[in-house]
């Protein structure tokens, strides 16, 4: 394995127009739609900070200004609350302010998750990152990034999380052809095929939205051309990858990930996990579940 190098950088892709979820993301970025009183994008930031990442860089693109603004200062709001001796949403407003040390950078043209990695170049250089999806959202209590992490200091390359689908699944996703390691829960990654058929697809497990990814992944990014969808896919590099020994960004392994996901990428789906947090939310379980029990019963 190469020398080792500290994973210290997150790169959080938002740069999606949200057209499954118009016309409330005409203007509104779909990452900012809340799940209960928190937007979808926090979490995940929340997540990679958890993690020990704490340099933070949004990919975004037009009408997206208002991430921006959520994780910045809210002066006037703030001493409103301060005013009005309402401590306990002061702290929350000021919680997202100081999470982390947020970075923004442009798409420019939607050109697909590879096209919007290759952005961070810059901005991440040559150091291992850390690739959070916003559409997915992982349970705080089951530590995926922070596994994936050791992966990636134990093994070097790139890391990518697995999650068993049912075969009639895998066309949505990017599905891994594995071979086992002497870990249970780590696989080596032999190829990667983006959305294939069920009849194609190399097993039933999918890449979901975490990554972590060693530097060579811009070099090919680069020379990548627009594969499924006319995009330039993260699944095709990292395809590439994987055939590559240690001292040229090789190789690429997965972490089976058997915990909680939440998935807000659709509105049936965004509604679940909308449900299902505030179901867990001590502050609203006790008046919410009951509430629910009976309008389910009304509905039978």
């Amino acid at each position: 394995m190469a020398d080792y190098v500290p994973v210290t950088k997150a790169v959080v892709p938002a740069a999606g127009l949200g057209t499954r979820f118009l016309p409330a993301t005409k203007a509104t970025p779909k990452e900012m739609l809340p799940i209960v009183d928190k937007p979808a994008i926090q979490y995940v930031v929340e997540e990679a900070v958890s993690a020990g990442l704490s340099d933070v860089l949004m990919v975004t693109g037009r009408s997206k200004r208002s991430i921006e603004d959520h994780f910045d200062r809210a002066y006037e709001l703030e001493e409103t609350l301060d005013a009005k001796g309402d401590k306990e949403r002061l702290a929350q407003v000021r919680e997202s302010a100081d999470l982390a040390m947020l970075h923004y950078v442009r798409q420019g043209e939607p050109r697909g998750l590879g096209h919007a990695i290759l952005c961070a170049k810059h901005h991440v250089g040559d150091e291992p990152f850390a690739c959070l999806l916003g559409d997915d959202l992982i349970d705080p209590r089951d530590p995926l990034l922070q596994r994936m992490i050791e992966v990636r200091g134990t093994y070097g390359g790139s890391v990518v999380a697995l999650m068993e689908v049912p075969p009639s699944q895998v066309s949505m996703y990017g599905c891994a052809a594995i071979e086992p390691t002497g870990e249970d829960d780590v696989v080596r990654v032999t190829d990667l095929v983006e959305k294939p058929p069920a009849d194609e697809a190399p097993s039933n497990w999918a890449v979901i939205g975490r990554y972590v990814i060693d530097p060579a992944v811009f070099e090919v990014l680069e020379n990548t051309p627009p594969g499924r969808g006319g995009e330039i896919q993260i699944t095709d590099a990292l395809k590439e990858l994987a055939g590559r020994d240690a001292e040229a960004g090789g190789p690429v392994h997965g972490v089976l990930f058997r915990g909680r996901r939440y998935d807000t990428g659709n509105k049936l789906d965004y509604l679940r996990t909308v449900v299902q947090f505030a179901a867990e939310r001590p502050d609203l379980a006790g008046e919410f579940i009951p509430w629910l029990k009976e309008f389910l019963a009304t509905r039978t």
